[in-house]
């Protein structure tokens, strides 16, 4: 079995981020959602992923605020998710 490595797991945490904001659908994700879309596009392009720390730390502050409003529309694995890809860029 062979490692994940923290580039995979920010990368997928960015796209969990991504599907979940256009299943919300709302007019005010438009912006988070053709961010998390360009640097998704970019990190597969040329390999970095600051971009996806980046936008995973937005994308999580923005989740975090819209659970706090609907809980039951963002799922605490999603939250869980991008908190411990965002961990792994710091060790």
């Amino acid at each position: 079995m062979t490692e994940v490595t923290a580039e995979e797991k920010i990368e997928k945490a960015c796209e969990e981020a991504f599907e979940k904001f256009q299943k919300l659908g709302s007019d005010e994700f438009k912006e988070i959602v053709s961010k998390l879309e360009f640097v998704l596009v970019s990190y597969r392009a040329d390999g970095n992923p600051v971009g996806l720390y980046e936008i995973a730390e937005k994308s999580l502050e923005i989740l975090q605020e819209y659970k706090k409003l609907k809980p039951r529309q963002v799922s605490k694995k999603l939250i869980e998710t991008l908190e411990k890809a965002i961990e792994l860029q710091h060790t």
